[in-house]
């Protein structure tokens, strides 16, 4: 039979039906080409094409395990620690074996794909390099390199990169290959071991099939970072002089600076500062590159620190930062956009292997991320931190950060009016897919947030972390709008707490948050791993929920550990796993009130249990563990 293919799916009832579907199914898929003891579960919902909220990719996207194979199938598991529960649905497939494969059937039109996929460690926790051969319709194009060795952390944070510590975890990565040509739909693209030489075992976890637009040319007057300065586009050379001497110019000059196509080894930042520097686009013009002795050095395009004045009217645009970051050193600047940059933005920007693809040091205000790709980061995806404001990040996809998908943090200066709308964000290895801690009138509205892997949920409100309080102004305050969200098989087992933490949950650490109105409105919470919605650590008044469908948690619908308030309206949950679908040993001190429109999550009295339940999660897999209240 022919494999089903996760593909869009239509908003509001509708994904929330499709997921009903899921939970009450028994039926299992038979994977095409494979014996048939192979079975992936039904389809669960993906993060990727529905319709109205995330960011809106140019790729059709494939799961393995639903694609022809005569690999193993992995999973579904969620358990911190096993392979698949890093992988997207918590699935994906083994190929260990010279000749097994994985087979994809293209939908639409395609000349580029990029796959997601991982390789066992070393023993010295240097990571193996081997290679894939992409095969079309039966036929080799070409052999593909894969590498473990921006994978593999090991121990307590901020990790390390000795297999002999505890707890490895970050184990996939991803590359991407252009076929030659454009293959039309219906056209096979087979990934295949040719040997095991190299690697004992490769796994497949998805795939992305786009169709590249050809590349931009250079724009009239626009200086040449090859032509007019001698950057090597080889990369055989440091260009890292060649191009600030083009950037420099184009300020001085009031000139575009563009990069050609090419492969450019930078080893510093890059420092901008009122100048637009665009290049023939992300799969053409890419930066890479580490310095060869002093490692806090890499490849970066970052604005002037505050303390130096910052930088303003900076443009970025149609380029990729794929850099060479194997670990997490939190001192060192090594992310691929950083500083401070005003009235800048950055747009259709690749962003891959540094330690976070933007971490804004401010003050500063009126930045903008759009249309871009944030991959396989050590850190943070983006974190606006200290002081900025009326900025934002949006139709952004980000996948496979060591820590929260996209992030504000106010440290000691306030965080005001920014925004995180139409962006996708899919496992974040540690911690949030987003999360604000602390901030004024915030937005948080139209994402979709899947596959949380631990210490953290899908979407987090408080007071937590350094120099988030009252006194400095930096607490959660005015006015929070979390509207129009998705999130799917969000919030997981905190390894310290050992207890689960819920989808959207909120946190008042530092302080209560207290003051603030939160209206968290019109949004899907599917398929939670332990509870849909969770306070915790002080407490939290101010919430409104409004129109929230909860279809499917672990545990609870409700998970109520510090004090608040909150009301409910239209807030319908089902197939919930407890039979009480409240825990609440807070008592009266969390104050509950009902409009019209609920059902499905309330109980009175709730639940108070000695020990926290396991989890029962919609596609299976192992629980992770319990602990007392």
């Amino acid at each position: 039979m022919t494999p089903p293919r996760i593909g869009p799916r239509p908003l509001g009832r509708s994904l929330s039906a499709s997921l009903s579907l899921a939970l009450a199914a028994t039926a299992t898929v038979v994977l095409a080409g494979a014996a048939p003891a192979q079975a992936a579960a039904v389809p669960a919902p993906s993060p990727v094409g529905i319709s109205g909220r995330g960011a809106a990719v140019p790729f059709e996207e494939q799961e393995a395990e639903y694609a022809a194979t005569n690999g193993t199938l992995i999973g579904p598991d969620r358990l911190y620690g096993s392979l698949p529960s890093e992988a997207s649905g918590r699935q994906a497939v083994t190929l260990d074996a010279t000749g097994e494969y994985v087979e994809f059937t293209l939908t639409a039109p395609a000349n580029a794909m990029t796959f997601r996929y991982s390789l066992p460690d070393d023993a010295a926790g240097a990571g193996l390099d081997a290679s894939l051969d992409l095969r079309v319709d039966g036929d080799s194009l070409k052999s593909v390199p894969v590498t473990s060795k921006y994978g593999w952390f090991y121990g307590g944070y901020p990790f390390n990169n000795n297999p002999g510590d505890t707890d490895p975890h970050h184990f996939y990565d991803e590359t991407r290959a252009m076929f030659g040509s454009t293959l039309a739909a219906g056209t096979k693209v087979r990934l295949q071991v040719t040997s095991t030489d190299d690697s004992p075992s490769f796994t497949i976890d998805l795939a992305d099939f786009e169709q590249v637009a050809a590349p931009v040319d250079k724009p009239s007057g626009a200086l040449d970072v090859v032509d007019d300065f001698g950057a090597d586009p080889t990369g055989a050379a440091d260009s890292t002089e060649e191009i600030q001497a083009a950037v420099d110019a184009g300020r001085t000059q009031g000139e575009e600076v563009y990069i050609p196509q090419g492969t450019f080894q930078v080893t510093d930042h890059i420092v901008v500062d009122q100048v637009t520097l665009r290049g023939a686009g992300p799969w053409y013009s890419v930066l890479t590159g580490r310095h060869p002795t002093d490692r806090s050095k890499a490849v970066g395009v970052y604005g002037k620190y505050a303390d130096e004045g910052g930088s303003s009217d900076v443009t970025l645009k149609d380029f990729a930062v794929i850099g060479d970051i194997r670990e997490r050193v939190d001192e060192d600047q090594v992310n691929a956009i950083g500083g401070a940059m005003s009235h800048s933005v950055v747009d259709n920007v690749w962003m891959q292997h540094t330690k976070c693809g933007a971490w804004m040091d401010g003050p500063m205000d009126d930045f903008t991320v759009r249309n871009s790709r944030i991959l396989d980061q050590t850190a943070d995806g983006v974190n606006f931190h200290y002081g900025v404001t009326n900025s934002t990040v949006t139709n952004t996809f980000v996948r496979n950060t060591g820590d929260d998908g996209l992030a504000m943090w106010a440290e000691n200066v306030p965080n005001v009016n920014n925004e995180f709308t139409f962006n996708t964000v899919i496992l974040p290895v540690l911690a949030n897919n987003i999360v604000t801690y602390g901030g004024k009138d915030i937005t948080i509205s139209d994402n979709v947030m899947a596959d949380t892997v631990t210490n953290g949920g899908g979407l987090h409100i408080a007071n937590r972390y350094p120099g988030v309080n009252s006194g400095q102004g930096t607490a959660v305050s005015g006015t929070h709008t979390v509207a129009r969200n998705t999130l799917i098989r969000t919030g997981n087992n905190d390894f310290n707490w050992q207890f689960g933490v819920g989808a959207i949950w909120f946190s008042g650490l530092n302080e209560p948050i207290s003051g603030a109105t939160i209206n968290i409105s019109d949004s899907e919470i599917l398929d939670s791993s332990y509870a849909a919605i969770h306070l915790i650590e002080g407490s939290s008044d101010g919430l409104h929920f409004d129109h929230i469908r909860i279809d499917g948690a672990g545990t609870y619908a409700l998970q109520i550990q510090a004090p608040g308030a909150a009301t409910f309206d239209d807030v319908v949950a089902t197939h919930i796993a407890q039979s009480n679908p409240i825990h609440n040993c807070v008592g009266s001190g969390f104050e509950i009130t009902q409009g019209s429109g609920n059902s499905g999550w309330y109980a009175d009295p709730p639940a108070c249990t000695g020990v926290w339940p396991d989890p029962v999660w919609t596609n299976g897999g192992v629980p992770g563990g319990s602990a007392t209240p």
